[in-house]
């Protein structure tokens, strides 16, 4: 089991923290990943849970096919995202309830698409989110997720590392390997690797498109 030094305090604690400047600080540099994500959900439409959501900056960027619920452990971030959908008059988010990653309270084969963007690197379960995500997916229905993926070496890892002694204060895992998702899908027959491709800005964060089978 892949696990990272993050707790559920450290996460709720620092997003509690973020939520104020959350969007002024990171709107910008991950519009790039919410944009590509919402291009492909758009294209698949029907009824999509946004793990993770946050704020809800993605929310504006789904097209009226689609059908979205949001989940978060952070209150004060739902509430950001709840203000959000009421000023842009958003009809296709049907619920954003408080709810744990590793924990999700919806049935089996729930939904058609299931994203979570920035979200593999704030747990403290990474695979056992997964296997969340992928038991309310339906048969045939997509996993989009999109993280930054640590560095193998150089000046950049490095400065992951340094980062990654104060994760519990950041609330993410700056080193998040690849390793933990590729084995995770190697161990899952009944799950397909789509699409791997990085994305602005410098290739900083990474997509995966997963289908089950």
């Amino acid at each position: 089991m892949n696990t990272t030094s993050l707790t559920h305090s450290n996460v709720e604690d620092a997003y509690t923290r973020w939520a104020p400047v959350y969007d002024w600080a990171f709107a910008l540099v991950m519009r790039p990943g919410r944009r590509a994500s919402a291009a492909v959900i758009n294209r698949l439409g029907g009824k999509v849970l946004d793990v993770g959501v946050g704020t809800g900056l993605e929310l504006p960027m789904f097209g009226d096919n689609v059908r979205i619920t949001g989940v978060d452990l952070c209150e004060p971030m739902l509430d950001i995202a709840r203000k959000r959908v009421a000023d842009l008059g958003l009809k296709n988010v049907d619920e954003l309830r408080v709810m744990d990653a590793m924990n999700l309270d919806y049935a089996d084969a729930s939904f058609d698409v299931v994203v979570a963007p920035y979200v593999l690197t704030v747990v403290p379960d990474p695979e056992r989110m997964l296997n969340e995500m992928a038991r309310v997916v339906k048969p045939g229905g997509e996993m989009i997720l999109v993280n930054h993926i640590g560095a193998d070496s150089g000046p950049i890892a490095l400065i992951e590392a340094w980062l990654g002694r104060r994760s519990a204060a950041l609330g993410w895992d700056p080193q998040f390997p690849w390793s933990i998702l590729g084995d995770w899908i190697a161990r899952r027959p009944d799950v397909e690797l789509l699409e791997r491709r990085t994305l602005a800005p410098i290739g900083l964060f990474t997509m995966a498109r997963l289908r089950l089978r």
